[in-house]
């Protein structure tokens, strides 16, 4: 039948459809984000598949062999760990981050580590062919087994790597790729919605693993289509401040895999190098002697990481105090001042409060409520905490301390990195068999018990 075409208006920040358009996005509120696109639609009936329909098949679920699984380890562990154990074979990846953040660079260097042992295809509709090569001998890869395309037609690609067969495919990015039936240009919600789709359909029917790179918006989220989240079957962030070389890569959705795992990578004029031992890169440069620090272990997947917090108290040259937090939830700041305020009868009212976790961490933990109120007090008294101690607990509105889980790996890594005092809450002792040696574990109730430690 002919096909029919209809215009919607389509909003840019989250994918919102409507037939008219509007100043303000009735889905998220965003103002002059409507756009129109042309959809063509073709109507089918069963005349013209021959007067049959397809039937579909189901097959009982303790009749299916999960043993088939296969992963590719791609020589980069601090990847294969957030990945849960390798790519899985016939998976959809999605790669995303900051621009400059290293999302081509990992892609790469994944080509050289898996050289002489996979076929893989390489589709660039960013770069051409040379500059490729160019960023490749930076990086120095040199790979026979890559096979490097600069195509922008999602088409194309799809029946190349029907043709071709290769064993990975990696597209950077999907916002450069368009299906030329579509009428909108690349990067619109609908040509990437159809472009992924597309590719994820080629990739599971033939059972080769895509990553597919997007790009980020203006609030640092990944760019719409939010639908092409929920097709694909993970999702990496890679996390990272432009003025520091470190990088965190993080699993925010994993089908074969924990979502609680982290890389850290760190940028260097070869690439992306892995750190075996972020809590010794977190406490390097760390200054003895000085009031307002205090060292915490959060627990990141199966990785417990030492973080030194910094908190800094000073007298307001303004009418209203200033509340300033990086790497840690400014909400949770305030929320702990009051805490100090109320129940331990420290006040902040009049004072500039700045708080700091170094390296560029972003803890969410609660765990390190307590070094957060540790470090705050420490600067209001101008009160040095020892370079040996480390605490960790959440701590509670009324002032009590509340027990992490974990406590004991916590323990032992801050016993593996030279820490000889854990202050920990009081409930945490339970989950103590053993204390590592030269460990002296001081547990307290509540924060009044922690805070007279700071003398």
């Amino acid at each position: 039948m002919p096909s029919k075409t209809k215009s919607v208006f389509v909003c840019n920040e989250c994918g919102y459809e409507s037939v008219k358009w509007a100043g303000r996005c009735q889905g998220c509120g965003a103002w002059n984000s409507m756009t129109e696109q042309i959809i063509t639609t073709q109507k089918t009936t069963q005349k013209e598949y021959g007067g049959t329909v397809k039937a579909a098949f189901a097959k009982p679920l303790n009749e299916i062999n999960a043993s088939d699984e296969v992963r590719f380890l791609t020589g980069i562990n601090e990847l294969d760990r957030v990945l849960g154990g390798g790519i899985v074979k016939g998976s959809v990846i999605l790669l995303s981050g900051d621009p400059g953040i290293g999302k081509s660079t990992i892609l790469l260097q994944i080509c050289n580590c898996l050289k002489d042992k996979l076929n893989i295809l390489y589709v660039s509709g960013e770069e051409s062919a040379v500059q490729i090569k160019l960023r490749a001998n930076r990086l120095g890869v040199d790979n026979s087994t890559v096979t490097v395309m600069s195509e922008t037609d999602t088409q194309a690609v799809c029946e190349y790597i029907k043709s071709a067969k290769p064993d990975i495919v990696m597209i950077d990015s999907i916002q450069t790729m368009q299906i030329d039936e579509i009428a909108s240009s690349a990067g619109s919600i609908v040509q990437v919605r159809e472009s992924t789709n597309m590719l994820l359909r080629t990739g599971k029917a033939l059972d080769i693993p895509i990553i597919i790179v997007g790009h980020v918006n203006k609030g640092g989220d990944i760019a719409v289509p939010k639908v092409r989240e929920h097709m694909v079957d993970v999702v990496l962030y890679f996390e990272g401040e432009r003025n520091q070389s470190y990088r965190i890569l993080r699993s925010i959705k994993n089908r074969f895999g924990s979502t609680n795992e982290i890389g850290v990578f760190e940028m260097t004029d070869k690439g992306l190098c892995e750190v075996e031992n972020p809590s010794a890169m977190l406490l390097s440069g760390r200054i003895s002697n000085v009031s307002g620090g205090c060292i915490t272990c959060v627990i990141e997947g199966t990785r417990p990481i030492l973080a030194e917090v910094q908190g800094l108290v000073t007298t307001t040259g303004f009418g209203n105090p200033r509340r300033m937090s990086t790497g840690f939830d400014y909400n949770r700041l305030n929320l702990l001042l009051a805490v100090l305020e109320k129940r331990m009868g420290l006040y902040f009212s009049n004072l500039d409060t700045y708080l700091n976790i170094v390296g560029g961490m972003h803890i969410d933990e609660p765990a390190a409520d307590l070094a957060v109120c540790m470090s705050l007090v420490s600067g209001l008294r101008d009160i040095p905490i020892s370079d040996n101690v480390i605490a960790f607990g959440e701590v509670g509105l009324s002032g009590e301390l509340r027990t992490v889980p974990r406590v004991a790996a916590r323990i032992n890594e801050a016993a593996r990195l030279g820490f000889s005092e854990c202050i920990i809450p009081k409930s945490c002792t339970k989950q103590l068999t053993s204390v590592p040696k030269g460990m002296n574990v001081i547990a307290v109730r509540n924060l009044k018990e922690a805070l007279d430690l700071i003398k």
